[in-house]
């Protein structure tokens, strides 16, 4: 007799789900996914299948948003759903100066969370926001997707089988010529040049560089930064312009605790002559790796070549002949899909995952101080959260 397959419905408000990411990202490409290959999959008779809500503050978005997803379920009463207890968990994605009071309100509500980064406009309120998460006994986590690319996947698989020796360096460029708006349509939304509206790329992308850092190659002791606005004046989707206040780039360094000396470069005004949207390089004493999104390549002390610097005639040497792609090993699935699968896991069947509210608040410290260190033009320490 065939053993009845046991299904964990689980109710999952999702906020802010009509923006690029939200819908994208996190319903289109995860829990629609999860949803359409039947829940995900726990054991032979058991499966933990998503049921959302989605919630935002534009009925026809939702709506349209509805009928394209076969979603029913829809409100713009966040305060509503939030009292509804078929909904234990909370999920936000909307933009930065918002999350912070509607977390809390999810987190008085008693609803797990599962939230974008960044948490917080600021480090105190993302530190808050662990502690009552915390006490109130809930679970809560934080999207750290970048740990999921194929591409840092293999890097870590390298560093894993000591493929680099010891680590000396890294070196990452990521970014990419976000048009203005006045004569191409620009790929990102205008309150991302805001600074008053939550914007800049520091906030933005420092959350990640933070996970990044951390996991693949050890926590981060010291920094400096310097950041720019390189472009002040942009455009609405309605041809009228503002003054744009952010930072659109970030050039920084950062020490680690093991020694190793990291750059990142991070610019929405620069155009792309490199393998991908971002790529880092790790230099060790036994080999070389350079990661994009997806593919790694890899050169091997014993085929390093031996340069020699004479700029009065062509270099003889294609430098990229002398790197090896490494192959593919595994299947990626997409990385938001990956850690919310996790996250859904920890919640039914009560799986560790360590990508928790404190881990979030660490990424908006380390935003916060690159500021700092921009603005005073100096070294800082980063220290302890709790």
């Amino acid at each position: 007799m065939t053993k009845e397959t046991k299904i964990h419905s689980l109710g999952i408000i999702m906020n802010g789900v009509t923006g690029r990411m939200g819908k994208n990202q996190h319903l289109l490409r995860s829990i629609l996914p999860i949803i359409k290959q039947g829940g995900l999959k726990i054991s032979d008779h058991e499966k933990i299948m998503p049921r959302p809500v989605l919630v935002g503050r534009n009925p026809a978005k939702l709506e349209e948003l509805s009928a394209e997803t076969g979603i029913g379920e829809w409100t713009t009463d966040l305060d509503s759903v939030l009292k509804n207890s078929d909904y234990p968990v909370y999920f936000d994605a909307q933009t930065t100066e918002m999350r912070y009071e509607s977390l809390k309100k999810a987190i008085k509500a008693g609803r797990h969370i599962y939230c974008e980064k960044p948490v917080a406009l600021n480090t105190k309120d993302s530190v808050e926001l662990y502690k009552l998460a915390k006490e109130a006994g809930i679970k809560h986590g934080v999207v750290q997707d970048k740990l999921w690319l194929p591409g840092l996947v293999k890097l870590r698989k390298l560093r894993d089988q000591g493929f680099f020796g010891k680590i000396l360096s890294v070196k990452a460029d990521f970014g990419y010529w976000v048009f203005e708006g006045d004569t191409v349509a620009p790929q990102r939304p205008s309150w991302n040049y805001r600074k008053e509206e939550g914007g800049g790329i520091i906030l933005d992308m420092f959350c990640h560089w933070r996970y990044v850092l951390d996991n693949l190659f050890g926590p981060v002791k010291s920094l400096t930064c310097l950041g720019a606005t390189h472009i002040d004046k942009r455009y609405e989707s309605d041809g009228a312009s503002y003054k744009a206040t952010a930072d659109d780039a970030a050039y920084a360094i950062f020490e680690l605790e093991s020694g190793v000396v990291v750059q990142i470069n991070s610019s929405w005004a620069t155009r792309v002559r490199r393998d991908d949207l971002f790529v880092m390089q790790v230099d060790g004493t036994s080999g070389s790796a350079v990661a994009g999104l997806r593919e790694v390549w890899m050169q091997p002390y014993s085929a390093t070549p031996r340069p020699v610097w004479n700029p009065d005639i062509d270099n003889p040497m294609v430098f990229q002949k002398d790197w090896v792609k490494m192959p593919p090993h595994d299947i990626h699935d997409n990385a938001f899909k990956i850690q919310w699968e996790l996250f859904l896991r920890h919640v039914i069947m009560d799986e560790p995952f360590r990508w928790d509210l404190l881990e979030a608040a660490k990424g908006v410290q380390l935003a916060e101080l690159a500021l700092e260190a921009w603005k005073e033009r100096k070294w800082t320490d980063v220290p302890g959260l709790v």
